[in-house]
């Protein structure tokens, strides 16, 4: 295994590479302690204060040109922090990311302007994607289509639902190639139709030389689009490799399985 990976690290290009990151908040807290009326007329007294939160504790792996990882973990692990830092927008409290491009975020959080119709979302997520105004434009048919939005486009955004939005902010991101693309959570509300579609646009994604991050609770659809897995749990790294090796070992952690 050692000198199978020492092959891989030699005969393909490095994309990303996590160094010892570690992010940590300060984040304020209240908790609620019981005392008698006469500390403040109540049951209840709140005590606030900071409390530090170490999100990631000293992540360290590398990421080999056309690998498609799929990250996984518990509620609260640290992997939207650990997206968000790859993306250059979290900073990091030591260590460091290094990356061959810049890489883009789509994730459940993704702005789409509530009084602009689908059409006009396309044209202005396009460009905060940083894609030229023809570049968009040309693409808007190709990217109703792919969200099967072809009826809705012209309605404002506040009457989609959850599902609809999801779509159509994952078809704006994927309608080009990217060299690094980040999808957090982005498909949890689209329908099977879509995530099917989503998937096998995600693996063309993969296989014309690009990379892929998925963050995701369904471990069918990691096993359908990864070629690795990487697993954290309260921001440490619990194991990296093979995608199915990983998942039956977090299902066993978990006592989840891969449908569920």
């Amino acid at each position: 295994m050692a000198a199978k990976t020492k092959r891989k690290a030699a005969e393909l290009k490095p994309v990303v590479v996590v160094d010892d990151a570690h992010i940590t908040y300060k984040v304020f807290s209240s908790g609620r302690r019981a005392t008698r009326a006469a500390a403040g007329g109540g049951l209840f007294s709140r005590k606030m204060g900071l409390r530090e939160v170490h999100a990631i504790k000293g992540l360290s792996f590398t990421i080999y040109e056309g690998e498609s990882v799929g990250i996984i973990g518990s509620n609260g692990s640290g992997k939207s922090s650990l997206m968000r830092a790859i993306a250059g927008l979290t900073p990091l409290s030591k260590g460091a990311i290094y990356s061959s491009a810049r890489p883009t975020l789509l994730g459940v959080g993704a702005v789409m302007l509530p009084n602009l119709s689908g059409e006009k979302n396309i044209i202005l997520g396009g460009l905060a994607l940083g894609f030229s105004k023809k570049q968009i434009e040309a693409d808007v048919e190709k990217i109703t289509d792919f969200a099967g939005l072809q009826e809705f486009i012209d309605l404002p955004m506040r009457t989609y639902s959850s599902g609809m939005s999801a779509r159509l902010r994952f078809s704006i991101a994927a309608s080009r190639d990217h060299e690094i693309l980040i999808v957090d959570e982005a498909l949890a509300v689209g329908d099977m139709e879509f995530r099917k579609r989503s998937e096998a646009r995600m693996r063309e994604m993969r296989d014309n030389a690009g990379n892929l991050f998925l963050v995701s609770h369904s471990m069918q659809s990691i096993l359908d689009t990864c070629n690795r897995v990487i697993w954290i749990e309260k921001g440490e790294l619990m194991m990296d490799g093979d995608p199915q090796t990983v998942v039956d070992a977090y299902n066993k952690h978990t006592g989840a399985t891969t449908n569920d």
